[in-house]
């Protein structure tokens, strides 16, 4: 009975490595395709390809067949790049949503619900943008009528360095603001 357990584990064991081996094929197989016909070299050979088919359309009379083999290459490479791009440009995605939520958790005073936000409704998302373009309305509004923005940093000035940076972001001179940066509370 133990040795028959210890089988059955190996073989699960086994197993799962070999799923795991088979799922990390597709996604290194898309990296490669997406990285070598993203190079100028694969353009020029789609073009040098083309240009050989158009060249070769008098042999050929035209014919039908000389148009369905340009039609069904180009079909099938189609279909199949979709997936690759698709799949590319998921993980590329995937990778700024987890850089964006450590910088999120990172930062102090950011709202930790950012998270995963991704995840929410439609309507929840809409919501969350017309509070913050509401906030951003007033501290524009608060700015132009001299008030401070309670929610941004506040800066102290740094006198060699003020002649260079320390304009006024709403007199329309600069937005580099030096010295040293408080939060203000």
């Amino acid at each position: 009975m133990a040795m028959t357990i210890r089988l059955d584990v190996r073989q699960q064991q086994k197993s799962a490595s070999q799923s795991a081996s088979q799922s990390a094929f597709f996604p290194k197989f898309a990296r490669s395709c997406v990285r070598i016909t993203e190079h100028p070299l694969a353009f020029g050979l789609a073009v040098v390809t083309i240009l050989i088919w158009a060249v070769t359309g008098p042999i050929f009379n035209f014919s039908d067949s000389w148009q369905l083999a340009v039609n069904t290459g180009t079909t099938i490479i189609t279909f199949l790049m979709l997936f690759l791009i698709q799949n590319s440009q998921n993980r590329d995605s995937e990778a700024i949503q987890l850089k964006l939520a450590e910088l999120i958790r990172a930062t102090q005073t950011a709202h930790n619900a950012f998270l995963d936000i991704e995840n929410l409704s439609e309507e929840e998302l809409h919501q969350i943008k017309a509070n913050l373009d509401q906030l951003a309305r007033k501290a524009r509004e608060d700015l132009r009528a001299g008030r401070s923005d309670p929610a941004c940093l506040k800066v102290k000035p740094n006198r060699e360095r003020e002649e260079l940076f320390g304009w006024d972001i709403i007199k329309g001179k600069s937005a580099a603001m030096n010295g040293v940066i408080e939060h203000q509370t």
